[in-house]
């Protein structure tokens, strides 16, 4: 048994392995997990098939393929999934990819869209997350202290030993 490259813990033959080969994938998801596995594999058709129609004017196949070949691929992190269901037309798949390329470790994250066409679920598009950001309020010296102690912050939890 082979293990699949999309790390779902099955069998290729029982995960991605069909997709690749043809089978329409019934999920979002497994499209998802099915085009990781295509380009650990180097399978640059299925990419192409699993495409929108929309979106196969932008796609470069000789980009797509040099990218997969020049990485190691690491492995598949799937975040999570929106929508994508059997009555849904639409579906999110938020995923996190981890490679090395030329010596550097790397991570690809996107949140990806699905749409169903013709009762197949095809890849529309993708966005990158962006970071989030954290806020830290800065507490001045003379302010009062946050601890609720009524005395200002440089004569309470913000003074020096």
């Amino acid at each position: 048994m082979t293990s699949c490259p999309c790390g779902s813990g099955r069998a290729f033959a029982e995960c991605c392995g069909p997709i690749i080969a043809g089978t329409p994938g019934t999920t979002p998801e497994a499209v998802m997990r099915s085009r990781y596995t295509a380009y650990t594999l180097k399978e640059m058709s299925h990419l192409r098939s699993t495409l929108a129609p929309e979106a196969q004017t932008d796609y470069d196949e000789t980009s797509a393929a040099t990218w997969a070949r020049q990485a190691e691929w690491h492995g598949l992190e799937i975040v999570g999934c929106e929508a994508g269901g059997e009555s849904d037309q639409d579906g999110i798949v938020e995923f996190r990819a981890r490679y090395r390329m030329k010596g550097q470790e790397m991570v690809h994250h996107e949140r990806s869209r699905f749409r169903r066409h013709d009762g197949a679920w095809l890849y529309v598009d993708g966005d990158i997350p962006k970071p989030k950001t954290r806020h830290v309020e800065k507490i001045g010296r003379n302010d009062p202290c946050p601890c609720g102690s009524g005395r200002k912050h440089k004569k309470c939890c913000g003074a020096t030993a």
